[in-house]
């Protein structure tokens, strides 16, 4: 048999301490923390951010609901209470981290588009057009350059 090591991407994995992002609910599109495993199905959730509308209260979540993220804060005990969730949620630094992640970013930006004007979506359009022509104008300085 062959010699393959194969290893487990322990980022999917459903532990306590991961944060999830929530895709349904009331709380949907925020971010929590899993506390303690209810059963394969359900987890207990809290969120303490540090940001007044980004709060999620501790209940339990559906993991059908949830998106598991790569982030996690270690070394969080089972069932921790919400003080000790909100330390280490700070401690991680949690919030900034998220908000440097590429899927942030790129949700932010489609709340940002959907919330435009007319006329700024006008101005995005006339700004694409742009950068599209720059693009294109110095792909055909390199091809010409490869002609000759």
């Amino acid at each position: 048999m062959a010699d393959i090591d194969v290893k487990v991407a322990s980022w999917k994995l459903v532990e306590v301490g991961r944060l999830v992002l929530i895709r349904s609910g009331p709380y949907e599109g925020k971010l929590a923390a899993i506390v303690e495993i209810v059963d394969h199905r359900r987890v207990l959730v809290d969120g303490p951010s540090s940001e007044e509308n980004k709060i999620v209260p501790r209940h339990v979540l559906p993991l059908a609901h949830a998106t598991l993220t790569h982030f996690t804060i270690p070394q969080l005990p089972r069932a921790a209470g919400t003080g000790p969730v909100k330390k280490l949620w700070a401690k991680n630094e949690i919030d900034g981290k998220w908000a440097k992640s590429a899927f942030a970013q790129r949700t932010d930006r489609s709340e940002r588009r959907k919330n435009l004007s007319d006329f700024e979506r006008f101005k995005v359009l006339r700004l694409r057009k742009q950068a599209r022509y720059e693009v294109q104008k110095s792909y055909a300085k390199v091809r010409a350059a490869t002609k000759a």
